[in-house]
């Protein structure tokens, strides 16, 4: 690992970006990944970080980053930027999945989806949301529109947090539809309480008497 990438830029002549770099790195570092940042800035640079930053007592700058992260709370840490591993990490996951998305036929396993994006540290928050920046584009349309299994489609709602997906994916639920349920039985109710069809019985009167009038008509030619 070079300079830039504990850095976590790309390689620049710029002294003021590199600062920055290092001061935004410096303030959630340990005190092995601070020797490795000075160090990387003295390579990056050709000098010594600034006093600001460089000079004060270790406790004290431990004490300070302490204190920003407690005060800063879940949602900072989950918006920072990320550092030059987890953004590598991002660009795995996209070609991963961008990978998945040429196979047809994988593509509708969720299990296939899970593995991929539930592998650590893909699962972080602040990976997540560059996950989703990077795919949402390709991927949110085919979810909210039905081209994915309905499994999938759930899961990526959830994973992404992508409402839109969620509100698509599920089922809906016969309970928040009680008037045609109700309907449904009322008909179902009604048909069973209707009486039995009145059989028409005419024909086979008719045919009766035209059969006696037939017989009737034979046993007179056969008297006479």
């Amino acid at each position: 690992m070079n300079c830039w990438d504990i850095l976590g830029i790309e390689p620049t002549g710029d002294h003021e970006r590199i600062r920055q770099a290092y001061e935004r790195q410096m303030k959630f570092a340990s005190d092995n990944e601070a020797r490795a940042l000075e160090q990387a800035f003295r390579e990056a640079t050709g000098g010594m970080p600034a006093a600001s930053v460089a000079a004060r007592p270790e406790p004290v700058a431990r004490e300070v980053r302490r204190e920003q992260t407690e005060e800063s709370g879940v949602e900072s840490n989950a918006e920072r930027a990320l550092d030059a591993h987890e953004a590598q990490v991002v660009r795995e996951v996209v070609i991963q999945i961008k990978a998945l998305m040429n196979d047809n036929q994988r593509q509708q396993d969720a299990g296939i989806w899970k593995a991929i994006l539930c592998e650590p540290p893909a699962d972080q928050l602040p990976l997540r949301r560059e996950i989703a920046k990077s795919l949402e584009p390709q991927i949110r349309p085919m979810a909210e529109n039905g081209s994915f299994p309905r499994p999938v489609a759930q899961f990526l709602g959830d994973w992404f947090d992508w409402f839109s997906v969620r509100e698509a994916s599920h089922e809906p639920d016969p309970r928040n539809y009680p008037d045609e349920e109700v309907s449904r039985e009322q008909a179902s109710a009604d048909q069973a309480d209707q009486p039995p069809q009145m059989v028409n019985f005419w024909p086979a009167v008719i045919g009766w008497i035209v059969g006696l009038v037939i017989l009737a008509t034979l046993f007179g030619g056969m008297g006479g």
